[in-house]
């Protein structure tokens, strides 16, 4: 059932709010309160029917019942002050106040045809004899996303905070997503751990697609790929875009600074060696503080299934002790360096020595603390604006 109301869609049928045709991140609790209220229109709903339908009848605090609230007026663009969508009823309960228009399940699925589907998989073979996962979706000149190295792109599309994301830069460009050897659906094999090696596997995959050109996008780790790529063949990379990243890993970097090893390394193995995903949840967190926790949650999981404790701890070894530092003078295409002001896993001050060993090079500053700005943070919205507008630009 798709219920719509102001400029919002909430579909149970694919459980995802939609706000403006883009998903909004919300908690479950959260979604179960909003379709309460929604299968409730101008009528007052008690705060016994709110505790029965979202905590299952059990006694918990107003202030866990107030943050609910919040959460759902923020997720459909009201708030306490206005109340123009959901009005409280002092002492007695909510009140949805806006029109709510019901869909069956057969116009959701029509709706949700006009969205783009989920790209299928295909395989090239490396050099090497590994077999490399990659997807394709979009037109437009070729993007080739390098991410994290822990990945698995079905699972990380079925992410709604993620496909919103992979929809917009496909939206006008090709863009090539794919597996790390050792992760996701790629050679589950002993893995290619060195940036050589991992920038090899790149330019074959651009080579099996017949790609002469294209941009890069990266983020964290995956930017000392994208830059070893766009430094070592400058003619056929013809932009680069990165989001987190740095001139030294934290080993380098620290090591100069006389500081200790790493303490993300030891945080990273005790999370992994655990059974349960809470602690690799919070070694997230260090990353990406201002969640949403939910898809904090769900990020972890994808990441925890798509790649070994093993994998994750050499790649994290060898990102933490590379630099790139000699490879930015011989950078010539177009470059846009975006960076959180308050990332506290790879400082700004990484990024200007980005900025600086790169002719010509934009930086942008985005207000906010996660490593790379999710749906539901404030920064989301110019992050991915900024990278788009960027990314569509023609090669010269």
């Amino acid at each position: 059932m798709r219920y719509v109301f102001c400029d919002c869609v909430l579909d149970t049928g694919r459980h995802v709010l939609l706000r403006g045709d883009a998903p909004v991140a919300v908690e479950p609790q959260v979604f179960d309160l909003l379709h309460l209220l929604v299968r409730n229109p101008g009528r007052l709903v008690s705060r016994d029917e709110i505790l029965a339908e979202v905590w299952n009848g059990r006694i918990v605090s107003e202030s866990a019942i107030s943050a609910r609230i919040a959460a759902v007026r923020k997720a459909v663009g009201d708030d306490g002050k206005t109340q123009r969508i959901i009005q409280t009823v002092t002492r007695r309960g909510l009140q949805m106040v806006a029109e709510v228009v019901e869909h069956s399940d057969d116009t959701s699925s029509a709706a949700g045809s006009e969205r783009l589907e989920e790209p299928r998989i295909r395989y090239t073979t490396l050099p090497t004899g590994h077999s490399l996962a990659y997807s394709v979706s979009g037109t437009g000149p070729p993007v080739i996303l390098i991410g994290q190295t822990r990945s698995d792109i079905t699972a990380e599309w079925r992410l709604p905070f993620e496909r919103h994301r992979f929809e917009a830069l496909s939206r006008k460009n090709t863009l090539i997503r794919f597996d790390t050897i050792g992760a996701g659906q790629s050679d589950p094999r002993p893995d290619r751990s060195a940036i050589n090696e991992q920038a090899d596997d790149i330019l074959h995959l651009a080579d099996a697609l017949r790609l002469d050109r294209f941009a890069l996008y990266s983020q964290s780790g995956g930017c000392s790929q994208a830059i070893y790529i766009a430094a070592q063949y400058p003619d056929r990379v013809t932009r680069l875009a990165m989001m987190g990243a740095y001139a030294e890993g934290r080993a380098v970097r620290d090591s100069a600074d006389g500081k200790e090893a790493e303490p993300l390394q030891a945080m990273l193995h005790t999370a992994r060696s655990r059974s349960d995903s809470t602690f690799f949840e919070a070694f997230l967190l260090a990353y990406q503080p201002e969640g949403p926790l939910d898809a904090v949650r769900a990020y972890a999981r994808m990441m925890l299934d798509a790649a070994s404790k093993d994998h994750d701890l050499r790649h994290r070894d060898v990102i933490n002790h590379h630099s790139s530092l000699q490879f930015l003078p011989r950078i010539t295409c177009p470059t846009l360096i975006l960076h959180s002001r308050h990332d506290a896993v790879h400082p700004l001050s990484e990024a200007r020595k980005l900025a600086a060993g790169i002719a010509d090079a934009e930086m942008v500053v985005l207000e906010c603390a996660n490593h790379v700005p999710w749906q539901g943070n404030a920064a989301y919205d110019t992050y991915l604006e900024t990278l788009t507008r960027f990314l569509a630009t023609e090669a010269r």
